[in-house]
C-alpha cells in the first residue's frame, strides 16, 4: 500500500460527515446523475470516453487509509482502474428508475474507487449514462465539469483535457502551507468571533415531531420566485442568492421570534483560478450572523445579507477538526438554527429549441429523502429557466411546518419584487 497524504479540507469535511455512521447508511453520502447520450453513440465510445475523463482526474483513481478514523489519509492515485461498463436495458421503463438501486450501493473508500457507472439502452440503443459518485470524490461542481468532460470526449478522447489533471492531494498541500495555515487560522477566528456574537435560538420541534422524529424533504418549484429574485436583485444591486437567502432566513427568524440568526452557508471555495475546476469535494458549511433577519423591506435584508455572506465565504475553506475542538471548549455555544446552498455550476450551452422556456407553476412536492446527513433545516436552491427550485430538509420539524417556511418564503420574494 502507498503512503497516505493528508485530506484536503473538503475531503476532510465530508469524512467528518460520515465517519461515524452505521454501516446501513454509508451509500446516504452518494450522488448519482444521468446523462443524455448523443443518438447513435455505441457502447465503446462511451466506455472509452469515460477512460479518458477518470484518467484525467485523480480523486477518480484515490482509495484512503482509513484505519485511524481520527487521522485518515488519501493514497497515491492508482495508476490502473477497472472500464467495465454495465450495460442496462431499461425496455419501456423511464431512465430514472434504474438510478435508486446504483446510488443505494455504498463505497468501500479503502478498496475501491468511489464512482461507478452504467450504461443504460432502449431497445439495444445507448441513451443515458447513469454516473454515481461519492461525495468525497466530486461535489456538484465537480460533477458537472466531469459531464461536460465526458461529452466532449465522446466526440474527442482528448476532449478531457490533459492528463492528468490538478487533484485533492495538490489541494491538500496548498492548503498546508504556511500560508494556507494562516487561512485556516483566520477561519478559525471567524467561527470564534461569531459564536460569541450569535444567539442561541432554534427552530421548535413540532408536537409528535421532536428528536429522532426523522426528516421530511419538500421542493418548491416557481417560475414567479425566479423573476421576482431576479427584480429584488437588481434594485438591491446584490445576486439572487442573496435575495433567496434573505427571504429564507426572514422566514426562519419570524417562526424562531429572534432578529439575529445564524445561518451555516455551503461555500463552494472555489474562488482560485487554479482551483476552480479541480475534481474533488471542496464544499465546506461556513455560518453568518444575518442581524435584523425579520426586516419587512427585503431589498434592507438582503444587503445586509450579501455583506454577512461574504465575510463568511472569505472563510469558507477551514479545519473541521480544528472546529470541533473549538465547539468542545465552548459548551453550550448556539448552533445555526438554519442551513442554506445556493447551488451553482459551470456554465455550459444549452440546446436552442427555438421556443421559450416553460415556467413553472408554484407548486410543492413531496420526497423521500436519500439522507439525512447535514443540519436539521436545509435548504438547496438552484435556478433553471424554468424557475426556482427550494429543496428543503428538515428534522423533527414536521410537513406543516416545513411547508410554511417554503411558502412564506415565496410570498416574501412575490411581494418584495411587487414593491420594486
Amino acid at each position: 500500500m502507498s503512503v497516505a497524504g493528508p485530506l484536503s479540507l473538503g475531503q476532510l469535511s465530508v469524512w467528518h460527515d460520515i465517519r461515524d455512521l452505521p454501516s446501513t447508511r454509508w451509500h446516504e453520502a452518494n450522488n448519482a446523475a444521468l446523462w443524455a447520450l448523443p443518438h447513435g453513440v455505441g457502447t465503446e465510445e462511451v466506455r472509452t470516453a469515460l477512460r479518458a475523463v477518470v484518467a484525467r482526474h485523480p480523486s477518480l483513481r484515490t482509495r484512503y487509509d482509513l484505519q485511524d478514523p481520527g487521522s485518515p489519509g488519501q493514497l497515491t492515485p492508482d495508476d490502473d482502474f477497472s472500464d467495465s461498463l454495465l450495460v442496462v436495458e431499461t425496455g419501456g421503463t423511464p431512465p430514472g428508475d434504474f438510478v435508486t438501486g446504483p446510488a443505494s450501493l455504498r463505497f468501500r473508500l479503502g478498496d475501491e474507487h468511489g464512482w461507478r457507472a452504467a450504461l443504460l439502452t432502449r431497445a439495444g440503443t445507448a441513451s443515458h449514462l447513469l454516473f454515481v459518485k461519492h461525495h468525497i470524490a466530486a461535489d456538484a461542481w465537480a460533477e458537472e465539469v466531469l459531464h461536460q468532460e465526458f461529452t466532449g470526449a465522446l466526440t474527442d478522447p482528448s476532449g478531457a483535457g490533459p492528463v492528468p489533471a490538478p487533484g485533492p492531494a495538490e489541494l491538500a498541500a496548498d492548503q498546508f502551507t504556511p500560508a494556507g495555515l494562516r487561512r485556516q487560522s483566520a477561519a478559525l477566528d471567524h467561527w470564534d468571533r461569531l459564536l460569541d456574537r450569535a444567539p442561541p435560538v432554534a427552530l421548535p420541534a413540532t408536537a409528535g415531531a421532536g428528536a429522532g422524529a426523522g426528516a421530511v424533504q419538500a421542493t418548491l418549484r416557481s417560475g414567479p420566485a425566479r423573476a421576482a429574485a431576479r427584480t429584488v436583485a437588481a434594485a438591491a444591486e446584490v445576486s439572487p442568492s442573496s435575495v433567496v437567502l434573505a427571504a429564507y432566513a426572514r422566514s426562519v427568524a419570524r417562526i424562531c421570534g429572534t432578529d439575529a440568526l445564524l445561518v451555516q452557508l455551503m461555500s463552494a471555495n472555489r474562488f482560485s483560478a487554479r482551483w476552480k475546476n479541480v475534481v474533488t469535494s471542496m464544499n465546506q458549511w461556513v455560518p453568518a450572523l444575518i442581524e435584523g433577519a425579520r426586516e419587512d423591506d427585503l431589498r434592507k435584508l438582503a444587503s445586509a445579507t450579501h455583506w454577512s455572506s461574504l465575510g463568511a465565504f472569505r472563510h469558507g475553506a477551514h479545519d473541521v477538526t480544528a472546529v470541533a475542538a473549538l465547539l468542545a471548549g465552548r459548551p453550550g455555544a448556539p448552533e445555526p438554527a438554519c442551513a442554506f446552498n445556493y447551488v451553482t455550476l459551470p456554465e455550459r450551452q444549452p440546446p436552442d429549441s427555438g421556443e421559450p422556456a416553460p415556467v413553472d407553476e408554484p407548486a410543492i412536492t413531496w420526497e423521500e429523502p436519500f439522507t439525512s446527513i447535514g443540519p436539521r433545516c436545509y435548504a438547496r436552491v438552484q435556478e433553471s429557466a424554468s424557475g426556482l427550485s427550494v429543496r428543503l430538509t428538515a428534522k423533527d420539524i414536521g410537513r406543516e411546518q416545513c411547508a410554511e417556511l417554503l411558502w412564506d418564503m415565496h410570498h416574501t420574494l412575490l411581494s418584495a419584487a411587487g414593491e420594486c
